[in-house]
C-alpha cells in the first residue's frame, strides 16, 4: 500500500472561533493547498481514497485535493484522525484497506508525525520526532499492516518544494 500523509494547511486564529474543530481555512491557506495539490497531481500521484479527520481545516483541505483529483465519494472521513484521537484505532482502519490502494490521510500535528514515526522504527527508543509543517506531505511504502503498520519512507516534500513545483508547471 502506498500511503501518503498530508497536513491541513493554514486555518484561521483559534481566537476567533469559539470550537478549534469548526476553525476554517484562510484565503492563504485555500491558495496554498491548491497549489499543492496541483503539484502533486503534476508529478504523477492518483489516489483511490482520501480519508480526513472530520475538523473543518483538515476536512477542507482533503476536499480540495480530492476536487483536483476528481475523487468524488471516495473520500472517508474517521474520527480516530481528529487531535485526539488514538493511533491504535487509525492503524486498525488501515488495515482494513486493499493492499493496492493508493490512500491520502489528511489530518493533525503531532498525530501525523507520530504515525510516521511508529511505520518506519521498528524501535521505539530511536524515534525522529517527525514535525510535519501545514502543507508538508510524507510518502510511506508500507510493507505490513499488522498492528502497527510498518513501512519505508519514500519521501517528504515540504509546502515550499510543492509550490515550487506548481509555479514551474504553471508557466
Amino acid at each position: 500500500m502506498e500511503l501518503y500523509i498530508l497536513r491541513h494547511v493554514e486555518a484561521g486564529q483559534r481566537s476567533s472561533q469559539p470550537r478549534d474543530g469548526i476553525r476554517p481555512l484562510t484565503s492563504a491557506g485555500k491558495a496554498e493547498i491548491l497549489q499543492i495539490a496541483k503539484a502533486l497531481k503534476v508529478i504523477g500521484l492518483k489516489f483511490d481514497l482520501v480519508v480526513t479527520s472530520p475538523l473543518k481545516r483538515a476536512y477542507d483541505t482533503a476536499m480540495i485535493v480530492s476536487d483536483i483529483f476528481n475523487i468524488g465519494n471516495r473520500l472517508q472521513v474517521w474520527k480516530e484522525l481528529s487531535p485526539e484521537g488514538q493511533r491504535t484505532d487509525i492503524y486498525r482502519k488501515i488495515s482494513l484497506l486493499k493492499e493496492e490502494y493508493a490512500v491520502l490521510i489528511v489530518g493533525h500535528q503531532p498525530l501525523l508525525g507520530d504515525m510516521v514515526n511508529d511505520m518506519i522504527h521498528k524501535a521505539k527508543s530511536s524515534p525522529c520526532n517527525l514535525l510535519l509543517k501545514k502543507g508538508g506531505v510524507v510518502r510511506l511504502r508500507l510493507l505490513s499492516k499488522n498492528n502497527i503498520p510498518r513501512g519505508e519512507l519514500r519521501w517528504l516534500l515540504s509546502p515550499r518544494i510543492l509550490k515550487n513545483i506548481s509555479k514551474k508547471n504553471l508557466k
